[in-house]
């Protein structure tokens, strides 16, 4: 796999922190040139540092994607200094905790932004240069992308906006030699700290919630994925091109159930969550 990657560039938004250092540090350690971009200076200075005394080739450019401008200067800097693009990696975004009738419109419309147009800011940016090098579009998405779950407001609708846009995406652009890989990953493990779900919550829609609303995955009930598996797994998949990358894989069978039976798929949502 060091061979495949080798001097291929790579951007992942997002890359700072989580999930997102996890997909950067993987595809530096199997020989990629990485482009982590995210808002937080100070976070992607330490990032990229760490990652940086590691051996690992990375860059580090600050951008936000819910500014066009900003998207146009991370993609424009990274050709400038690396002339080529063979993977984005579109890994920003927030989830959310409220109960979806105290969710308002301006709350669906910041969060649309983050999660969806901001993945759609960078995707057109990138693919001109994907197109080219016949290279990965990787778009993180969610379980709850494909099934829904309680008390996280507006989260569930951005992320099943990535999945549809991603499916449009690989129906079109597949023919020309663009991969596109689809994430949907259940609850991702947190080093310390609130989750920015909770951090932007309202006190009075948690207060409405029960206490398991608060938990990862709003309190489903499945261990939490490491960062780290779901980054190699990630690399593995664009390697070998797959289409799709579900974590924990057993959800596959919830997601069919729904498909055959809403009612009781909502009444196993219910159970594990």
């Amino acid at each position: 796999m060091m061979h495949q990657w080798h001097d291929k560039v790579v951007i992942v938004t997002g890359g700072s922190s989580g999930l997102g250092r996890a997909i950067a540090t993987a595809f530096a350690r199997a020989g990629a040139k990485v482009v982590i971009a995210a808002r937080g200076a100070e976070a992607l200075a330490h990032a990229s540092e760490a990652m940086r005394r590691d051996g690992l080739e990375v860059a580090a450019i600050g951008a936000d994607v819910t500014r066009q401008e900003s998207v146009d200067a991370l993609f424009a800097e990274t050709l400038k200094r690396f002339g080529r693009l063979d993977v984005l990696v579109n890994n920003v975004g927030r989830s959310m905790r409220s109960l979806a009738a105290d969710t308002t419109p301006d709350d669906f419309q910041e969060l649309m932004d983050l999660n969806l147009i901001g993945l759609v800011r960078c995707t057109r940016a990138a693919l001109p240069h994907l197109l080219k090098s016949r290279g990965h579009l990787v778009n993180i998405s969610s379980l709850a992308g494909k099934v829904a779950a309680r008390y996280m407001g507006a989260y569930p609708a951005t992320k099943s906006a990535v999945t549809a846009y991603t499916q449009q995406l690989r129906l079109e652009l597949s023919p020309e030699g663009l991969h596109v890989l689809l994430v949907c990953p259940g609850p991702i493990a947190r080093d310390g700290g609130p989750s920015a779900a909770l951090a932007h919550a309202r006190p009075e829609d948690l207060a409405r919630m029960p206490a398991s609303a608060r938990e990862p995955g709003a309190g489903v009930k499945s261990r939490a994925i490491r960062p780290e598996k779901l980054a190699s797994a990630i690399v593995a998949a664009c390697a070998r091109r797959r289409s799709e990358l579900i974590s924990p894989p057993y959800a596959r069978l919830l997601l069919a159930l729904m498909q055959l039976s809403p009612s009781l798929g909502d009444w196993i949502v219910r159970k594990v969550t």
